[in-house]
């Protein structure tokens, strides 16, 4: 009885207690369920409430939030006086978001889209993006681009086409129709969408990176894309910034140009980037703002003169916009950086004298080339001789700064080459020119002064050599040697000092050698034994003779001709050159950067060698060949001219000619302006002296309005 009782008893316990850890079990159960499902009511309610409150309101769940970098506009670019020379203007782009822009996986509707995004733009004369390095020719043949070998390489490589190097441009064109699912177009459709859709991947396309498909198209353009929002999908409108030039036709070859960024300009600034990172020469932040500025695919960069020289300073720096769309497709944005318009650049040119130049330069040329039948051009730089300013710079043939990409092929097949700048880039014979150094070499070194003359019969016998002069003109010293630009003067002169004594005095003078100008610039070569050995050549006694009147192998800038001027006319000092004057921040609160004159040297060459040379330059403007063309000038000129015989093919024959140059300075008892000109194929020097007249008149009848006026630090408003 007792062990049945005990048993019973025993199965009740046992079943109690099971059913009590029954009960724990479902009590923990139920309070471990309840406790998530608590944790997981306040993280949804922290969503809804708390980052829809960030995100614009409660209304709406944030589903997509992404960043993109935004570009900055670029700098002003200003004359000494504070005068606009390059601006910025709004416009329309037309962008592609990869938010609403049908995916890779819907090829044919995007290619849809872009078809017909080109033949809205092409119907109404708007240029769409089009960098396909293949194109078909005039024969309607399909062939490579030319100048584009990086471009064409990059596009066979195994990351895009997978193509062997010697793949041809019909060979290109197929892997794209096949790649992008174009076969039903026709190839001239099917090559502008394949342009289309290999810029997309060439430049990194995705929701951080709009592709931009068009610029600067007009407002009629985005009304009908607009219109059409349903069939464009993802396809938007932007208000960007454009430079504009107040007139293109002042200064282009200065000035320059913004283009979109080439694969190689691309490969150049990403190695930059590199290496300074790398350097240990910046902070984690500093790395931060270098990797955000740094140059993608899609930038703008310049191309040339000031616009690529000052890149740094114009180009600003980038923002950021954080972009959010909600779960009912609404689009907000904010900027989290800020973009920073870049820095304004003020020159030392002053355009009203820029303007003056230029139009005294073309006028005379094509004065000249009526009267000779020869395709004249030329080249005039004016230059402060206290600073080493630069305040005009012209060349001719020009172009319009506006027309540079319309009529770019056109420009670079012209008469003339006027897509080169004549001041920097094109090298000439100084001719009579270079006897002023070889003057000041000679009276130096005590080889002759200002007493001694030579007898002039037009003829000067060097062994076996003779060499002439224009004229015979009797017995000379060096100042009525100048005046005259006698030849046999200076064949004497040269003989005695020898080649390496008369390029020591050259060098000092600044020729032969960059000017230290912003812009790209050649070096010039000055005829002696280094060059001819740099050439596998040997130096001939007689070459010293024809070097010391400007020959032999004699080739430099007009931009050096004009600083040698300014040596000469400020007693012996050699400035460096330049275009800038100054740089301030955009808002035009503080100066980023201001140039000093700087000296690039000391010459040495004393006074009284300096003032005897003067004097032959004053004679040539008041008793000499420029007589008549500086007689209208209010002040005192000293000049000297130079001319060089050339040889040019026109119509299918050789015809001789003369580039003529003119090297002055004023006013000649205090001088501040150096020019220089050259006009080629013309009479002679003589010829050019009105270019520079002109110029004098203008600088002096203007000289109060000019900017030497402007204080030093103080900033233009």
């Amino acid at each position: 009885m007792n062990k049945k009782l005990n048993s019973r008893s025993l199965k009740k316990c046992g079943d109690g207690v099971m059913q009590a850890l029954t009960y724990k079990r479902i009590k923990y159960t139920l309070a471990f369920f309840t406790a998530v499902i608590l944790i997981y009511i306040i993280v949804l309610t922290r969503a809804f409430i708390v980052n829809g409150r960030q995100n614009g309101g409660a209304e709406g769940l944030s589903v997509s939030r992404y960043n993109v970098v935004v570009e900055p506009p670029r700098g002003e670019i200003l004359d000494r006086n504070g005068a606009t020379l390059v601006s910025n203007r709004q416009g329309n782009s037309i962008e592609f978001n990869a938010a609403l822009f049908p995916s890779q996986s819907k090829q044919k509707e995007r290619n849809e889209i872009i078809a017909a995004l080109i033949e809205l733009c092409e119907s109404k004369n708007e240029k769409w993006t089009d960098n396909l390095p293949i194109e078909f020719n005039e024969s309607g043949e399909l062939v490579f681009s030319e100048g584009r070998e990086t471009d064409i390489k990059n596009i066979k490589k195994a990351n895009m086409l997978n193509l062997n190097q010697y793949a041809t441009a019909e060979n290109c064109l197929d892997a794209l129709i096949d790649m992008y699912s174009l076969e039903e177009y026709d190839r001239v459709t099917a090559r502008k969408i394949a342009s289309v859709c290999y810029e997309m991947w060439r430049t990194g396309y995705s929701l951080t990176t709009p592709y931009t498909f068009a610029q600067d198209v007009s407002n009629e353009t985005v009304s009908i894309i607009k219109e059409k929002s349903d069939f464009f999908k993802g396809v938007d409108a932007s208000v960007d910034t454009y430079r504009e030039f107040t007139d293109g036709l002042i200064a282009p070859h200065v000035i320059g140009v913004t283009g979109i960024i080439s694969s190689d300009e691309y490969d150049k600034k990403r190695k930059e980037l590199e290496e300074n990172k790398n350097s240990g020469n910046y902070t984690d932040e500093e790395i931060e703002k270098l990797d955000l500025n740094a140059y993608s695919l899609t930038d703008f960069v310049g191309k040339f003169g000031i616009e690529s020289a000052m890149e740094e300073n114009l180009r600003g720096e980038k923002g950021i916009k954080t972009i959010s769309i909600d779960s009912d497709g609404n689009v907000s944005s904010e900027f989290t950086v800020k973009p920073k318009q870049g820095d304004t650049v003020v020159l030392t040119l002053d355009s009203g004298l820029q303007r003056v130049t230029q139009n005294a330069l073309r006028n005379r040329i094509l004065e000249l080339t009526a009267s000779s039948g020869l395709d004249a051009a030329g080249a005039a730089a004016v230059i402060n001789v206290s600073t080493g300013e630069v305040l005009a710079s012209a060349s001719y043939p020009s172009y319009d700064l506006n027309e540079y990409y319309s009529k770019y092929n056109e420009l670079l097949k012209a008469k003339g080459s006027p897509l080169i700048n004549r001041v920097l880039q094109s090298t000439y014979e100084p001719g009579s020119t270079m006897k002023l150094s070889t003057a000041l070499a000679g009276l130096e070194e005590g080889v002759i002064d200002v007493e001694t003359k030579f007898r002039c019969t037009s003829v000067f016998q060097y062994y076996d050599v003779t060499f002439s002069c224009l004229d015979a003109h009797g017995t000379l010293n060096v100042v009525s040697a100048l005046e005259k630009s006698c030849n046999i003067f200076f064949y004497n002169v040269s003989e005695k000092l020898g080649i390496d004594v008369m390029n020591e005095y050259s060098t000092r003078l600044g020729l032969g050698q960059k000017t230290g100008v912003e812009l790209s610039e050649a070096s010039g070569i000055l005829a002696g034994r280094a060059y001819r050995e740099s050439i596998g050549s040997a130096w001939q006694m007689g070459d010293t003779i024809q070097a010391g009147i400007g020959q032999s192998d004699n080739l430099f800038t007009i931009m050096q001709l004009a600083n040698y001027g300014a040596t000469v006319a400020n007693n012996g000092t050699r400035y460096k050159c330049h275009y800038v004057k100054y740089i301030m921040s955009s808002d035009g609160k503080n100066v980023v950067y201001e140039a000093k004159p700087e000296v690039a040297e000391e010459t040495g060459i004393s006074k009284s060698s300096i003032d005897i040379v003067k004097q032959g330059m004053l004679a040539v403007t008041t008793t000499g060949s420029c007589r008549a063309a500086f007689s209208s000038i209010t002040e005192k000129v000293g000049a000297k001219t130079g001319t060089t015989q050339v040889k040019r093919v026109v119509n299918g024959k050789t015809v001789e000619g003369n580039n003529g140059l003119n090297i002055s300075f004023a006013p000649f008892d205090k001088p501040e302006i150096a020019i220089a000109v050259i006009i080629e194929n013309v009479d002679s020097g003589t010829a050019t002296a009105t270019v520079a007249a002109d110029i004098y008149n203008y600088y002096f009848s203007t000289k109060n309005q000019l900017s030497n006026n402007q204080p030093s630090n103080q900033l233009l408003r």
